[in-house]
């Protein structure tokens, strides 16, 4: 498995090591050790344009995700997962704001972004979904964060 870790920002400091190992981890639990996959860590100016462009959603966000499994393609490359983009401003901005470090927000987001390329989702659909996805998130978090006593 590959993957790819690009950090793109100059602010906020990213320990490459314990992401990797992190989605590692996230990879072998949801079956997908053998998957593909990059993370790009950037600021919130350029997580806006990407947002704008393909989102058409004119502000940043925390996390993006761009998948390679889906659509008309999808199965050109099955073990290559796709993109999953990072903003560490908004990133440290929501730590602060739901009293986590800045290390488990983004082991959070690179959860949520890896749930999205795996196929699930929250917007656009059913309560039933997002509701699948949410309780796949904590239980991910609870296990990467075993032994802490924040929950989200």
């Amino acid at each position: 498995m590959k993957i790819q870790i690009e950090n793109k920002q100059t602010k906020i400091k990213i320990q490459r090591r314990k992401i990797r190992s992190t989605v590692l981890k996230l990879l072998k639990i949801m079956d997908c050790a053998n998957k593909e996959l990059s993370i790009s860590f950037v600021d919130d100016n350029t997580i806006k344009q990407l947002n704008n462009h393909y989102l058409q959603r004119d502000h940043s966000t925390n996390v993006l995700s761009f998948s390679l499994q889906e659509g008309e393609y999808g199965n050109v490359n099955p073990h290559i997962l796709g993109d999953i983009v990072i903003s560490t401003e908004t990133a440290q901005r929501d730590a602060a704001k739901g009293d986590l470090s800045l290390s488990e927000e983004i082991d959070f987001l690179i959860i949520h972004g890896l749930l999205h390329l795996l196929g699930f989702n929250h917007e656009n659909t059913t309560k039933a979904q997002t509701t699948k996805m949410q309780m796949k998130e904590r239980e991910l978090f609870g296990i990467l964060n075993s032994g802490k006593s924040k929950i989200i």
